[in-house]
């Protein structure tokens, strides 16, 4: 079997690396080390994730070698035993050493300075510790080895003291974009796609010679890599060659897909309930690295393992996406604050590949901008920046709103501590007439929300009424992730949040962001001030809360057709007196036992029923009605005296004795007291359907 070993003056590196570019200062190191008299190291170990150019940096070396008279040898061990013997003979005969004594001993037969190349070096990981203490102690001090793996190394060959001035660890990272760029230069990519590869590759030496060698094969094609799996195939396969089985090509695919992976995501996406090993496993790849937050893959390595399952099993991607959601929505529900934030920009990063999402929201959580709360000063110069980017009669509104207490407002600072931006919501719901008189869009919208969306007693309605970034007013910038991460925030934590405004300057790109987002411009919240035009976007959360939300947004983003939401005007928003009348009539309805009784009744289109009979037609909901209506009565025995109120409800309602005299005498009471009870009984089952039906349970 050929091992792959190539003498310096043999032959030239590999045709395919003749393109080669970059790694000025890892040559640049190997020079040094050759020019002095002594070498200043005996080991350099040069690591890097598959596909990074580790094996093109060795024959790079190989030929720098060649070009300054030193001789030089390449081995590559994937061809190579990994046992002493069987390696120090490789070794012996690659470097045309003479036969006779244990291969050990020739290696006294070097003379002068020589290096030697080895590369694949985590093929022999069962001989670490054997190279380290044996092998490379019996080398000639002329001899310079340069090993190359795709782990870093070992904490023993860091941690020996020995050995701390002996090795040089060189991480091997992508190349540069002016590198990148060049290399597609010199394989004559087409300049109007080079931007496109330069996205898709990051840099990345194996992802740009594949899609340069898709060029040669066919002339004239456009980049996209959607339409190029047998490129992002063969990057996957370079990635997870050594996988063991589905279970973990299953972990590398789920990896992929999340911004930092935990052991507890790990084992929801996967179903596992211990991941413990697994987890483990993925640690140790050596395209995954790790953080604070937990695993994440080399972008090229993500990019490739996501377009790959997307194309190849997007049933899978989609339950993958799915399954991340759910952990993601409980743990947002779990948590507060900083924590909470970090959860949701998890979450949005499921949507990064959304071109809309994606430029509006930098998942990365932009770092040197940070949130705080209002200081001395700042007022001023928010109703500066309101001037500067809306006008005199914005800033007149603005000035009042600093001041109301109705108004939260949080401010984004830059390293300096200077107001980068800011975000000022309203809570609507007890504003007098006094309060809006002097601003056209929140007198506007309270007219609206008055005459289109009531608000029923304790629910709240939040108008973010100004935000902006200092310097680019609401184009889309980093300091509006973090005002976008803080709206979509406030719809978790917001106590009986019903509406949800959202005003701003007049915005192509933000009405489609709007519209994916599935917040309506009513045409009545259209406003024009000091020569400029707004569109407001309102949800109302009553008609889609915000679990639902999620899902659909979630079944967009895998390309999956959410289900068409019920039509606005299906559901009914009742007022609590509203709501305690129709809970009378639906069990005067049922105590009638005529089948058309509850047909058209209002409680059909309430969201107390709607969430419980999501599908199926007007008998569906007609039964869940009933069942509503049953388990409420059947809840009443967990009360004080709650047997007896239940007997009441039973013998009037669900099993009704002709009369209410004949149902006071089944129940064993007097008809005064079964009154008494019959009241208390309705009262009760009305305020638990109040609840759930204006309640936090979907959210």
């Amino acid at each position: 079997m050929e091992r792959f070993a190539i003498r310096a003056g043999a032959r030239q590196s590999p045709r395919r690396y003749r393109h080669f570019v970059g790694r000025t200062a890892e040559l640049a190191l190997m020079q040094g080390a050759l020019a002095g008299d002594t070498l200043p190291f005996q080991t350099l170990y040069i690591y890097g994730p598959g596909g990074i150019g580790k094996t093109a940096l060795l024959h790079q070396l190989t030929d720098l070698c060649l070009h300054k008279g030193v001789a030089a040898t390449y081995l590559d061990a994937r061809h190579v035993d990994p046992a002493p013997e069987a390696f120090a003979g490789a070794v012996v005969e690659a470097l045309g050493l003479p036969g006779g004594a244990p291969s050990l001993d020739r290696f006294s037969a070097l003379a002068g300075r020589h290096v030697l190349l080895i590369d694949t070096f985590e093929s022999l990981g069962a001989l670490d510790t054997w190279i380290r203490d044996v092998f490379l102690p019996r080398l000639p001090d002329g001899v310079l080895v340069v090993l190359a793996g795709r782990t870093a190394p070992s904490v023993e060959w860091r941690g020996d003291p020995g050995w701390q001035t002996l090795i040089r660890p060189l991480a091997l990272r992508n190349l540069t974009l002016e590198e990148s760029r060049t290399f597609l230069t010199s394989r004559e990519i087409p300049a109007a796609d080079v931007p496109a590869v330069l996205e898709f590759t990051h840099g990345h030496p194996l992802a740009l010679s594949l899609v340069a060698d898709t060029y040669a094969l066919r002339p004239g094609m456009r980049f996209e890599p959607q339409a190029a799996p047998e490129v992002v195939h063969a990057l996957v396969e370079k990635f997870v060659e050594q996988v063991p089985g589905p279970a973990h090509r299953a972990a590398v695919e789920a990896c992929a897909l999340v911004r930092a992976m935990s052991e507890s995501l790990l084992g929801a996406m996967l179903r596992l309930p211990d991941a413990h090993d697994l987890f483990r496993w993925l640690r140790e790849l050596s395209f995954i690295d790790s953080g604070p937050l937990g695993l994440f893959p080399h972008d090229l390595a993500r990019e490739a393992l996501d377009a790959d399952v997307r194309w190849r099993n997007p049933e899978w991607y989609a339950e993958l996406h799915g399954r991340a959601r759910a952990f993601y929505k409980h743990r947002m529900q779990q948590t507060r604050d900083d924590e909470q934030r970090r959860v949701l920009i998890d979450y949005v990063y499921l949507h990064r590949l959304n071109p809309i999402i994606r430029a509006a929201v930098d998942w990365h959580d932009p770092g040197g901008i940070w949130q705080d709360g209002m200081r001395a000063g700042d007022g001023a110069e928010i109703v500066a920046l309101v001037r500067r980017h809306e006008g005199d009669p914005a800033a007149e509104a603005a000035e009042r709103w600093l001041r109301h207490p109705a108004a939260a407002t949080v401010v984004f600072r830059g390293a300096q501590q200077e107001v980068v931006g800011f975000l000022l919501a309203v809570a609507l719901e007890d504003l007098t007439d006094a309060d809006v008189a002097g601003d056209i869009i929140t007198r506007g919208v309270r007219t609206y929300l008055r005459a289109k969306v009531p608000l029923r007693p304790g629910e709240r309605a939040v108008l973010f009424r100004f935000w902006m970034s200092a310097e680019r007013h609401q184009e889309f910038a980093p300091v509006q992730s973090r005002i976008f991460t803080n709206i979509f925030q406030s719809f978790f934590n917001t106590p009986r949040l019903a509406v949800s405004i959202f005003p701003a300057v007049e915005s192509e790109i933000l009405e489609i962001l709007m519209a994916y987002a599935e917040f309506t411009p009513p045409p009545e919240l259209r406003f024009e001030q000091d020569g400029r035009r707004y569109v407001t976007f309102v949800h109302d959360w009553r008609v889609m809360p915000l679990g639902e939300w999620l899902e659909i947004l979630g079944q967009k983003e895998v390309g999956m057709t959410p289900p068409a939401p019920a039509p606005a005007e299906e559901l009914l928003v009742l007022s609590e007196d509203e709501f305690a009348e129709a809970i009378r009539s639906a069990l005067a309805a049922i105590r009638s036992r005529r089948s058309e009784a509850l047909r058209a009744h209002p409680l059909l289109r309430s969201r107390l029923v709607r969430d419980r009979a999501s599908s199926g037609g007007e008998a569906a909901r007609e039964d869940e009605l009933r069942k509503i209506i049953q388990d409420a009565v059947e809840s009443l025995r967990e009360l004080p005296k709650g047997d007896r109120l239940h007997a009441v409800m039973q013998r009037t309602f669900l099993s009704p004795a002709p009369s209410q005299e004949k149902a006071a005498e089944l129940v064993d009471l007097p008809f005064s007291t079964y009154r008494r009870y019959l009241a208390i009984g309705i009262q009760r089952i009305t305020e638990t359907l109040w609840r759930r039906e204006i309640g936090d349970q979907a959210r």
